[in-house]
């Protein structure tokens, strides 16, 4: 997250950039593909396990919820921070310390007796992910030379990062019911020490020439504003949006943000230099990539709340229903590479984006029979290839066209827009669903909440669309 140059390996400015996976890189592939699906795994893993994680350990029902904040505030709080970082130690050494990191937190998140230690546990997952993504996507964007190469690599770990969101539903239930909630936990340790082996032989570093300052006020203040915001949001899915402590926060962090941008336009080395904000491609693609994710992970919740509280469906039963959109995910992810070369990126992002908006429109047709699975279903899969076209579309518009020594920070603001998008999806389509419910958890009143809820959905993806077909229009 640097204007100063990436170093390139030896020889690298007289070796031509390669046209095909060869055996190396596509190593290098699998082990960054592997850590980004077992972080995208753990957003949702542990939603289905909450009420066990309760009963087992004494949470109280009002503090339940700060197993999924906790780590979702971390989460998103600090990746432009620990992106920052990346940059100054080497992306490659924080990717390695990030997931050394994860692997710790979760074995102690699994043999927690008490919920004290398994919020802390939680937090340091949460900045393990911060760290991680980044550091990750960075990784991937400066092996893989822009083109067909990396339009394939980003496609694949767009996948997998959806698919692995969706997994996380089903292997959360799967776990919990078969085994305990505590396994959700103990099955990050395995994979974070096989990426641990594997990586330092494959994976290059990539780090600046020159080692940059640290804009600490810079740093201070977007991570307090973004975990203001975040935590504002969070407290209006659950208590309303005329809560003060809710409408406190949202201010204090907003008031934050905008000292983040008056440090930024006076700092010698910002963290954020303002001119690449004023990238359209930069700018626009970040807001898309907010949209399709609030909007995906928010249907995950709203159809679990539907399957469980209106058709009465088991936790594993609705778990293993989100099998189909993580297909229907993975099929997107092979698709959008090929798209975007035989079309353009704004295409793939406005057709993906029709895509996504019609069949989440057809789900305004759900009854409250379990007949109702036959639409759910084939909706979800065909949504989730819309959604993942839009994906990867808004990661090729974020990071290309910027030089190796700008990927930090463009990798960064991707990656901060992923962890906000999945973070406030779900409590900003709960306040939808409480506000439309009047409160009430009956079928009846939760069909309707859903309902109302999934017709917002589709409008934010329509207003994504908007913004490709007008913002990202080719200037002549």
């Amino acid at each position: 997250m640097t204007t100063a140059q990436t170093a390139p390996s030896a020889g690298a400015a007289t070796r031509p950039a390669p046209q095909r996976l060869t055996g190396r890189l596509k190593v290098t592939l699998a082990v960054l593909l592997a850590a980004q699906f077992m972080l995208a795994v753990d957003f949702s893993i542990l939603n289905v396990a909450l009420p066990a994680i309760g009963d087992d350990l004494g949470f109280t029902l009002s503090h339940l919820q700060w197993i999924a904040t906790a780590f979702a505030l971390s989460a998103a709080g600090f990746t432009l921070f620990f992106g920052r970082i990346g940059d100054l130690i080497g992306r490659k050494r924080i990717f390695l310390g990030s997931l050394g990191l994860l692997g710790v937190a979760s074995l102690v998140g699994g043999l927690a007796t008490d919920p004290t230690v398994l919020i802390i546990a939680r937090v340091a997952q949460g900045l393990a992910t911060a760290a991680a993504t980044p550091a990750g996507l960075a990784l991937l964007t400066t092996a893989f030379p822009e083109g067909p190469l990396r339009r394939k690599a980003l496609g694949l770990n767009g996948a997998l990062m959806s698919a692995g969101f969706t997994t996380g539903a089903v292997l959360g239930g799967v776990l919990t019911d078969l085994l305990s909630w505590r396994w959700a936990f103990f099955i990050n340790v395995p994979v974070a020490l096989a990426v641990l082996l594997a990586a330092p032989s494959v994976i290059a570093e990539s780090r600046p020439e020159r080692r940059p300052r640290v804009d600490v006020p810079g740093a201070l203040s977007v991570t307090l504003g973004l975990l203001g915001v975040v935590y504002g949001l969070t407290l209006a899915g659950e208590r309303g949006w005329t809560d003060p402590a809710a409408l406190g926060a949202l201010a204090v962090g907003a008031v934050l943000l905008a000292v983040f941008v008056l440090v930024e336009r006076r700092a010698a080395e910002p963290l954020v230099p303002l001119n690449v904000l004023r990238k359209r491609t930069v700018a626009w693609g970040n807001v898309l990539g907010v949209l399709a994710f609030v909007t995906e992970t928010s249907l995950v919740y709203l159809l679990t709340l539907y399957m469980q509280k209106t058709l009465g469906f088991s936790a594993l039963t609705a778990g293993v229903s989100f099998g189909v959109l993580g297909l229907g995910t993975v099929l997107g992810g092979l698709l959008a590479p090929k798209a975007v070369g035989r079309t353009s990126t704004r295409t793939v992002l406005v057709w993906g984006g029709l895509l996504q908006a019609v069949f989440t429109a057809v789900l305004l047709l759900l009854g409250d029979s379990p007949a109702a699975m036959w639409l759910v279903l084939p909706a979800t899969f065909l949504g989730g290839v819309g959604n993942m076209l839009v994906i990867v579309g808004f990661m090729l518009t974020a990071t290309t066209g910027l030089p190796d020594r700008e990927q930090g920070l463009a990798t960064g603001l991707a990656s901060m827009s992923q962890q906000i998008g999945i973070t406030l999806g779900t409590p900003v389509m709960s306040a939808v669903v409480t506000a439309a419910s009047a409160g009430a958890v009956t079928a009846g009143a939760v069909h309707h909440g859903v309902t109302v809820a999934i017709g917002v959905n589709a409008a934010l993806v329509l207003l994504g669309v908007v913004i490709a077909a007008v913002f990202l229009r080719p200037r002549s």
